[in-house]
Parts: C-alpha cells; sequence; structure tokens
C-alpha cells in the first residue's frame, strides 16, 4: 500500500479577469448617454474582452503520510489556491490531486462556519461535514471548547464573534476533530502571542501523530519548526520542493539575490519617484564611497549608502535602512533622524548621499536583506518596509573575533566583539 497522501499532478487554475478601465467620475446623465454608445459597442462584439490569470500553471508533487509540508511564496503565488482545489472548494483547470484521507481544513477565518448559528451548533455542523459521527464530536467537545477559550460565548451565534474569537474555534474544530490531512493557511496570522504558541504546538501534536499537516504562512520560524520539507510557489509555479527546509526559506527570502551576491539596488525603471526624494542607488559601501564586493569581513569597515535627488525640500523627510536575518526577523532599523535634531545630516536641493556604517564586529556570519525605506513623517511613506521598499543582500563571512576558539560562524544572530574587564 503506498504511503501518499497528497499527489498532485500538472495542476493548474486559470481566472478570467475583466481588464481595469480608469475613468473620471462621471454624472448619471453622462452615463445615460453614454448608454446607447456602450450597447452599440456590445452588440457588435466589442465589448471589453475579459484576460485570462494564472493563479497555478503545472504543479506537481507528493506528500507522505505523516509529513508537514510548509508552503511559503508572496502574496499572489497561488498558495491559498492550492489549499482551495485541495479542499475541493475550487475545481482546477487542468491537471489532477489525489487526496488519500478525511481532510480538515482552515483556510480564512471562520471557513466552514454558518454565521447564524451559535459556536456549539458550528461545532457539531464541521464534524458533521468531516464526516465524522455525533459521538465522535462529543468525545472531542470538551477538549474544542477548552482549547478555543470562548466557552462563555459558546451560545452565542458566531457572526457576534470578534476575528479573533473566530479563529480560536475555527483552529480548534480543524486541529480537533481528528482529520487524516490538516490544510492550515495564515492561521498564525490572526489572534495574540500566546494563541498563536497554542496553535502552533497542537500542529506540532497532530504531525507527531502521525497526520499530514499542509502549512502555508509568512511566518518563517513557525515554517521552519514544523515541516520537515517546504514547497516555494512564484507566480502559479513550483520554484523548488526540497526536505531542506531552510535552504527553501533562504531562498524565499532573498529570492535570485542569494546566487548572485547582489550588494546593490538601482532604480532603473522610475519605480519610485517623490518631489521630497527619489532614490537612484542603494548599495555596500567602501570606505572611499565605492561598491564593496561581496563577501564582507565583519572586521571590514563598510557602510549603507542612499544615493538620490530632492527636487522639493521636506524638513520632516527620514532615510534610512532596516536590515532582517535570515529567518526574516527585524534586526534593526536607522534612519538619518534618529540623533539629535542639530546632528542630523544636512540635505538640500540636488542630489543627496546619505551614508551610514554598520558597526565593525555586530552582525554574526550569514545573509540579511537589507530594505531602503524613506517617508515623510507623519504624512506618507516614500518607501515603506515590508510593503515595497526596494532590498539588497548583504553577505557577511569571516573576521568574526581574535579570539582562537572562535574558528567557525559563533552561535546568535548578533556577534559582536565586546570589551570585558575584571573587578578588582
Amino acid at each position: 500500500m503506498s504511503d501518499v497522501a497528497i499527489r498532485v499532478e500538472g495542476l493548474s487554475k486559470r481566472y478570467r479577469i475583466a481588464p481595469a478601465v480608469l475613468r473620471n467620475y462621471r454624472t448619471l446623465q453622462e452615463d445615460l448617454l453614454r448608454l446607447p454608445q456602450r450597447l452599440w459597442s456590445a452588440a457588435r462584439g466589442q465589448a471589453a474582452r475579459r484576460e485570462e490569470f494564472w493563479a497555478l500553471q503545472d504543479v506537481s508533487f507528493e506528500v507522505r503520510e505523516g509529513e508537514a509540508l510548509g508552503i511559503v511564496g508572496r502574496n499572489g503565488a497561488g498558495k491559498s489556491t492550492l489549499l482551495k482545489i485541495l479542499s475541493r472548494i475550487t475545481d482546477p483547470t487542468a491537471g489532477r490531486a489525489e487526496v488519500y484521507g478525511r481532510v480538515g481544513s482552515l483556510l480564512e477565518v471562520g471557513t466552514g462556519f454558518h454565521a447564524e448559528l451559535t459556536g456549539r451548533e458550528n461545532i457539531y455542523l464541521n464534524g458533521a461535514v468531516l464526516g465524522m459521527r455525533r459521538h465522535e464530536i462529543q468525545r472531542r467537545f470538551d477538549e474544542i471548547v477548552a482549547f478555543s477559550e470562548v466557552e462563555q460565548f459558546l451560545e452565542t451565534p458566531v457572526k457576534h464573534f470578534s476575528s479573533g474569537m473566530y479563529m480560536r474555534l475555527a483552529f480548534a474544530v480543524a486541529a480537533h476533530l481528528e482529520p487524516e490531512i490538516l490544510l492550515v493557511d495564515e492561521v498564525l496570522a490572526v489572534g495574540d502571542i500566546a494563541f498563536q504558541r497554542k496553535c502552533l504546538g497542537k500542529m506540532q501534536e497532530v504531525a507527531k501523530s502521525g497526520r499530514t499537516v499542509l502549512f502555508v504562512s509568512h511566518n518563517i520560524n513557525a515554517v521552519e519548526e514544523l515541516c520537515q520539507s517546504a514547497l516555494l510557489l512564484e507566480h502559479g509555479r513550483v520554484v523548488r520542493h526540497d526536505q531542506d527546509v531552510r535552504s527553501v526559506l533562504k531562498q524565499y527570502l532573498f529570492g535570485e539575490q542569494t546566487a548572485s551576491l547582489v550588494a546593490e539596488w538601482h532604480n532603473r525603471d522610475s519605480q519610485f519617484s517623490h518631489p521630497a526624494f527619489t532614490p537612484s542607488r542603494f548599495f555596500i559601501a567602501d570606505a572611499r564611497g565605492d561598491s564593496h564586493p561581496m563577501p564582507v569581513s565583519n572586521d571590514d569597515e563598510f557602510y549603507v549608502q542612499i544615493e538620490g535627488d530632492i527636487i522639493q525640500p521636506e524638513p520632516s523627510l527620514s532615510l534610512g535602512y532596516a536590515i532582517y536575518a535570515e529567518d526574516g526577523t527585524l534586526l534593526y532599523s536607522s534612519f538619518q533622524t534618529d540623533s539629535d535634531e542639530q546632528d542630523w545630516p544636512k540635505l538640500s536641493v540636488g542630489r543627496c548621499v546619505l551614508r551610514c556604517q554598520i558597526p565593525v564586529r555586530l552582525l554574526n556570519e550569514g545573509t540579511y536583506r537589507l530594505e531602503l525605506i524613506g517617508l515623510v513623517h507623519r504624512r506618507s511613506w516614500l518607501m515603506e518596509p515590508g510593503v515595497s521598499a526596494p532590498q539588497m543582500t548583504l553577505v557577511i563571512q569571516g573576521g568574526l573575533s581574535d579570539s582562537p576558539y572562535y574558528v567557525a560562524k559563533r552561535p546568535g544572530v548578533l556577534g559582536p566583539v565586546l570589551t570585558w574587564t575584571a573587578a578588582s
């Protein structure tokens, strides 16, 4: 008997979308006057054509029984579409997916809940959908309620629940009604820290019990801790499927920059343009202001350098960078306005060059992602961190310490060499 829980072969999903039409606001009178023209165009077959969008394209992979697979990718990569097909919520356009076992899914807050039913009634409804008998649901009922921590509101229609309460109950039902395959999409995106840890612990328990878990999340630490393998999706295609979870996550975080060691960014397509500041270049520089080759030794003197142009001076302009570890953790961010106002660099109309030295022997060996961030304080972002900010890669190797005890990477994210003295 095969130990495959899920087999996906050539799976594709196509959606048809109408092209966006940009237009100014019009009055009802103007719309009525143009109605005959639109009807005539439609009759002649000149109506706006619908464009095709492929959410998934030729996706193939297998998941073994008892395996926890982490699915990662940027927004729009096709992760949720894949889980909806596996949950039989939507049909594929091409290809096939074979699922061997009873599936429990939590694809968004309250999936499968009926808003008018109470929390108690929804527990029994979801159990019935999973094919469980009433006595099986009753056996797990107290555990579900205790985990969800919504006992006080159990007889209240779930339409009155907050999003956190919804998520608690929905996850408790999905995880406790003993599905053989559990599909989870961004369950850790809602709820407080204690609840997120509780969910992760429950999923680990489910995985260790021999059940199969497909886990979609942007929480890199959770994916690495829970999963034995990882699958990276980009633009609806499988880029990589590997049991080396850390390597897949690194590729997801840094993309092709990891391989090419790109240590600078250029605003080639004028993607970012603002009178207060239009960036042109963002890179790792040496003491002379030239591009520093990768990798960088940790005892080298190197700088983050920002170049651009100012057309209209803004007194509240703040420019800086954010630096992230391999797991996506923000280590720190820094702006030229962090210090006392009298110490800020003077910015004027025309060419602008800002430099910030990363302290020698602060970071450990590894690959770091840097984002160029900027804003007009309390008004608007020019480059928003975590959303659309320009990025580059910093790779550090060697120069960690003069100590004979450290000949390889030191433990931890940071690797500062601090001064010690002996108290008399």
